[in-house]
């Protein structure tokens, strides 16, 4: 499977909100940070504690790809995300960096 591919399956995921689909695309010592700052939380376990947590909170979240580029063994999406809550949707840029096939990180611009 393409980066490409693989970063469509992990937002289609995020948008069903299929824990363990989305959680599969990761490496197990995945990194989240927000971008040129502190880590946010290191390590499967700690991301699907999170992502549990946003999916519980936000039921109605989707994010819509705006805009997405390749370059070597990183994919840069652009991306618009409304929590579905009646808070004003925001854009975020998520940096992927791979390792194989797996997300080995993730920065965040917001």
């Amino acid at each position: 499977m393409s980066l490409d591919a693989i970063a469509q399956a992990q937002l289609d995921a995020y948008n069903a909100q299929d824990l363990d689909a989305h959680c599969a695309l990761f490496a197990d010592d995945v990194v989240v940070a927000s971008f040129n700052g502190e880590i946010a939380r290191q390590g499967i376990d700690a991301y699907r504690a999170a992502y549990e947590k946003v999916f519980a909170d936000f039921p109605g979240n989707q994010a819509k790809l705006l805009n997405r580029v390749v370059v070597g063994q990183t994919v840069i999406d652009h991306e618009h995300v409304d929590r579905g809550n009646g808070e004003p949707p925001f854009q975020v840029a998520a940096i992927y960096t791979f390792r194989g096939d797996k997300i080995a990180r993730v920065d965040f611009v917001r």
